[in-house]
């Protein structure tokens, strides 16, 4: 009996330890092709896909690239294809192909596509943000698998995928988030011929891939809140222009990029922004929020820098006749490939076609804005690309012998007028739409003027073209320089604010850069009633210091933070890279999501429980309390208690449980169905939970079940 345990312990470990013994890359290689890794540290912020290149669509709306992040709804991804192919291969089963092709999209994993690694590490650890003990910042730490304070970059995403050609392809993807470089991000494309056509190690090609092309295409959207102004089907990009630049490359190659001409057009690249809708009857170029505030919604220029391509395997100088093409293509024009069985051969054969520079559908090698936009506004309607434009670039041929590699790096970016400006130029032009009479002067950005509005608008507008080359050329630097670009100071580590009843008290570790030469010391940011809002300076303190008391803060106003830690510029003085002078850690590190505010001590009788405001009037919305215009608060209020809301018939909106302690419960008109309340009287009926006594004297305050209502108006 003795030896049949054995016997079967030795079957059972047998196994258990040949894993244990594998290499450990070969034993865990498989990933999960859907898998994402999220890039929140600038102000691009993106998510990266197991397989190598990225769809938008999360069943709800089209999300990533979102810029500026600072603001809900910047999402500018579509989709992102991808593709290469070969002449002349025979693959692992001993088939013989004329053409082979891979796409690159989620369909094909497990098929042509196998993803081995897909991890994203970090420079450090980033800071915990602590709000009234709420750590607003823990969630984030699942997106990241380690750390390495020897990289440069901020954040690397590594992203490897076999292919059934035998192509291995490494992706890494690089982001900073020093000021002047953090709305960019640099991709790196590695393709390698390894063999490996499975998710293990195994070799089992060794053959030489030629006439290998390889071929990318990016749909943007440019801006999803300005398609609420646009039009919805702006979503897809329907109506965005594309350009390009860089023609002259080869002649320019090599030339440094200095801040004093710090935009150049030699630069190999092509964006695009939104464009008119045919079917709206104004000029919507910017996307204005026109029964608004008439803020630009739809500022972004979007698109690509081409920053190194290797003429081949063996030659890894840049190749300035690359990509030979560079261009615009319908978003949506490609041919299928299939099972990616033999029969599939004759669509592989149109996929490499087009790969190769012949255009499948409506596409070019020319500025497809300047054959077009003086014809007809609307991309759609002058090319007859009815889901939208895309930036489309091709590389190659190149030949691969067994072990050789080639690499692209390619710069994706947004940029384009400010918040401020968006608001700014964007309300003096509804003042005019709204004022027929109004015909300005307008001031254009090269200090002339105009009678225009919409020559003004859009003249703004498009100054993104100058923003986005001048994001490519400071890209273009940043890889020249082996990304050695000046940092700022690391973030304290610990950020911890509390609310108070006369103040917010803000606490932070030190920074781990203090003992660095021209650290110079932290400043406090404050935004008033909504997290996305523009800030505030309220704080400048040296090194040494680690707290703060905000004794400005108004009772009732919710309040969001960030803290930076800046120096004196000493370490970024060569202008190599980016503008000269002090660096700041970057916001997005420290930004509180929750809000603080002043915390009113609770009221020690029923008779002094207040609604504010009361009456609640819409009109004066934006009086009451900044940024949250349909917020009711309760004043004075036993610090336990339940708060029921009624209609003047008797109706349940809504319950809060007030449990905080303090005398200030707040509800945002919303009923407990999601509806915002309309005109009319309400009750609130406030019930004690349970005995409440005062902490000095032990005097019983309140005892469990007392009971009091409060009549309130709501107009609107």
């Amino acid at each position: 009996m003795q030896k049949n345990k054995q016997k079967t312990l030795s079957l059972f470990l047998i196994p258990l330890l040949a894993l244990l013994f594998l290499p450990w890359d070969y034993a865990t290689a498989q990933v999960e092709g859907t898998k994402t890794r999220h890039i929140r540290i600038g102000e691009l912020q993106n998510h990266y896909t197991a397989y190598g290149s990225e769809r938008a669509w999360n069943n709800n709306f089209y999300e990533g690239l979102q810029w500026p992040a600072w603001y809900p709804y910047q999402d500018n991804a579509v989709i992102e294809r991808f593709w290469f192919g070969v002449r002349d291969f025979v693959d692992a089963n001993g088939h013989n192909w004329g053409t082979y092709a891979i796409h690159s999209t989620a369909g094909y994993v497990d098929n042509s596509l196998f993803p081995v690694k897909h991890e994203q590490i970090a420079r450090f650890e980033p800071p915990s943000v602590i709000v009234d003990g709420i750590n607003v910042t823990a969630h984030h730490l699942q997106q990241i698998d380690g750390y390495d304070p020897d990289q440069l970059p901020d954040r690397i995403i590594t992203n490897v995928v076999n292919t059934s050609m035998g192509l291995t392809v490494t992706r890494r993807i690089l982001a900073f988030s020093q000021q002047y470089h953090d709305n960019y991000h640099i991709l790196e494309y590695t393709f390698e011929n390894t063999g490996k056509t499975g998710y293990t190690d195994e070799v089992r090609l060794q053959q030489t891939l030629n006439d290998l092309y390889v071929s990318f295409r990016a749909r943007y959207s440019c801006g999803r809140e300005g398609t609420w102004s646009i039009g919805h089907s702006q979503t897809w990009g329907a109506h965005t222009w594309m350009t390009k630049r860089g023609e002259d490359y080869p002649e320019h190659a090599g030339q440094p990029i200095t801040e004093d001409n710090p935009i150049v057009d030699w630069l190999r690249a092509g964006f695009g922004w939104a464009g008119q809708n045919r079917n709206n009857s104004w000029d919507n170029i910017g996307g204005p929020f026109r029964t608004g505030d008439g803020r630009l919604r739809s500022v972004q220029h979007v698109g690509q820098g081409v920053l190194h391509v290797d003429k081949s395997g063996a030659d890894k100088s840049d190749d300035p006749y690359q990509p030979f093409l560079l261009g615009w293509h319908s978003g949506d024009s490609y041919p299928s490939i299939g099972d990616m069985s033999p029969g599939s051969e004759s669509q592989m054969e149109l996929l490499y076609e087009m790969i190769a520079g012949e255009p499948y559908g409506a596409g070019g090698n020319y500025r497809m804005d300047e054959a077009y936009m003086h014809q007809h506004l609307d991309p759609g309607a002058s090319v007859g690309v009815g889901g939208g434009a895309a930036v489309w670039l091709s590389f190659g041929p190149f030949t691969l012998e067994f072990g050789e590699s080639i690499t692209i790096v390619i710069a994706e970016a947004v940029d384009g007028l400010s918040r401020e400006m968006a608001e700014q130029i964007g309300r003096r032009w509804k003042q005019a739409f709204d004022d027929p009479s109004d015909t300005g002067p307008f001031t254009l950005p090269d200090g002339s003027t105009t009678n225009d509005k919409d020559e003004f608008k859009n003249e703004w507008v498009y100054t993104g073209k100058d923003s986005i080359m001048q994001t490519f050329g400071r890209a273009y630097r940043s890889y020249n320089k082996g990304y050695n670009i000046p940092q700022p100071p690391m973030p304290p580590p610990v950020y911890d604010i509390t609310s108070g009843g006369d103040r917010i008290m803000h606490q932070w570790a030190p920074s781990a850069s203090e003992g660095e030469p021209g650290f110079a010391g932290y400043r406090i940011y404050r935004g008033v009633g909504r997290r996305d809002t523009t800030y505030q300076k309220i704080a400048e303190v040296g090194p040494g210091v680690t707290s703060f008391d905000d004794t400005d803060a108004r009772r009732g106003v919710s309040y969001y933070y960030y803290i930076t830690a800046y120096n004196d510029g000493s370490n970024n003085t060569s202008g190599e890279t980016n503008p000269m002078g002090g660096l700041e850690s970057g916001r997005f590190y420290t930004r509180t999501t929750e809000p603080a505010f002043l915390q009113r001590e609770a009221g020690r009788s029923l008779d002094d429980i207040r609604v504010v405001p009361n009456p609640y009037n819409i009109r004066a919305r934006h009086l009451q309390y900044p940024g949250e215009p349909d917020k009711i608060m309760f004043l004075n209020v036993p610090g336990q208690c339940t708060i029921r809301i009624y209609t003047e018939r008797g109706d349940l909106i809504e319950t809060i449980e007030h449990t905080d302690g303090s005398g200030d419960a707040t509800w945002q008109s919303i009923t407990s169905s999601r509806q915002i309340v309309v005109s009319g009287v309400y009750i609130a009926h406030f019930t004690v939970t349970e005995d409440q006594h005062d902490s000095a004297t032990g005097e019983l305050l309140y005892r469990a079940g007392d009971t009091a209502f409060r009549k309130f108006v709501v107009i609107r």
